[in-house]
């Protein structure tokens, strides 16, 4: 399969998201290559908590997403299709304004799987917000 350029990644991207969380969230496809894919998102009032803090779920649906896009963009989505297996988080830092960046990168990928590891980190400053593990399993379409 040859890999899509960045330019057919983010058409295809923007074409999949739009009418979802990711649309709603204004999550953004900013890089993509081989082994990795970077979604960036600005922390607004829908990706708060009541405390005025990033919402933990939030980084989780960013997680889930790059992971997610990044297996989707990097198969043959005519054969098979990436679902989520597993996901998990811990939240290193917390933050009230600015944006988060989202940066999967392939740790380990065979035949049926493929693992991420997902770091947020706030744009301005580099700090880590939280890391990230997701699983995808390549499913056949029957």
């Amino acid at each position: 399969m040859q890999l899509p350029t960045f330019q057919e990644a983010l058409a295809g991207y923007e074409a999949m998201t739009s009418r979802t969380t990711m649309g709603a969230l204004g999550i953004v496809l900013t890089d993509f290559s081989a082994d990795h894919l970077v979604l960036e998102m600005p922390i607004t009032d829908a990706a708060r908590q009541p405390m005025g803090l990033l919402h933990g779920g939030v980084n989780m649906v960013l997680a889930e997403s790059a992971a997610s896009m990044h297996a989707a963009l990097t198969c043959d989505t005519s054969k098979e299709a990436p679902v989520g297996i597993e996901i998990n988080g811990s939240h290193i830092r917390s933050a009230k304004e600015g944006r988060v960046r989202a940066t999967a990168k392939v740790i380990r990928r065979s035949r049926t799987l493929v693992v991420h590891e997902i770091e947020m980190t706030l744009v301005e400053t580099g700090e880590l917000l939280c890391i990230s593990r997701v699983t995808n399993l390549y499913r056949p379409h029957r």
